[in-house]
């Protein structure tokens, strides 16, 4: 019908125009490490399936994994991390716990028995030796019939400071 070599005779009609704004395409140049296609394809991996799963997914450093192993792996991970950040807020309420009981231990130590009881009203016993009778030399003149500690009520702290440094004689 038609030959290839001559053009078509409505074609030849239409005046070509080079335009300044097209280029035509250049032939591109291979890269020195340019590897053709082979021929053949090799075996599929998929198809010899044995006791192992495929490791089709390959990573740039040449490690491969099936997509199972990986999704494994991830939760591994999370797992870890997850046992990891229970341990550490674990260790941070014992530490927390540890604070409290020395601060309390404290307080116990500066006012035994203060925190023990309901009500919080201390009330001092008297000093006895074995036989029977008040050991004066604790209370250093002081008369017998006191009592030998501070007591903690808020209406005898004045009578408390008057006998610690003496009456100074302030009204």
């Amino acid at each position: 019908m038609f030959d290839t070599t001559k053009p078509h005779p409505l074609l030849a009609q239409v005046p070509l125009t080079v335009s300044p704004f097209l280029s035509l395409p250049t032939a591109v140049t291979l890269p020195y490490s340019f590897r053709s296609v082979p021929a053949s394809l090799p075996p599929s991996i998929i198809s010899d399936s044995g006791p192992e799963k495929p490791k089709y997914v390959v990573s740039s450093s040449g490690h491969s994994a099936h997509p199972d192993d990986i999704i494994n792996s991830c939760k591994a991970l999370q797992e870890h991390l997850k046992k990891t950040a229970e341990a550490a807020e674990k260790a941070i309420r014992d530490w927390e716990e540890d604070i409290r009981n020395r601060d309390l231990a404290e307080k116990r130590r500066v006012a035994p028995g203060w925190l023990d009881r309901e009500e919080k009203i201390l009330e001092p016993t008297k000093v006895t030796n074995k036989s029977g009778g008040h050991d004066n030399d604790l209370l250093d003149g002081q008369p017998e019939n006191e009592i030998s500690a501070p007591a903690m009520s808020p209406s005898r702290e004045g009578e408390e400071l008057d006998r610690a440094f003496g009456n100074l004689g302030v009204k």
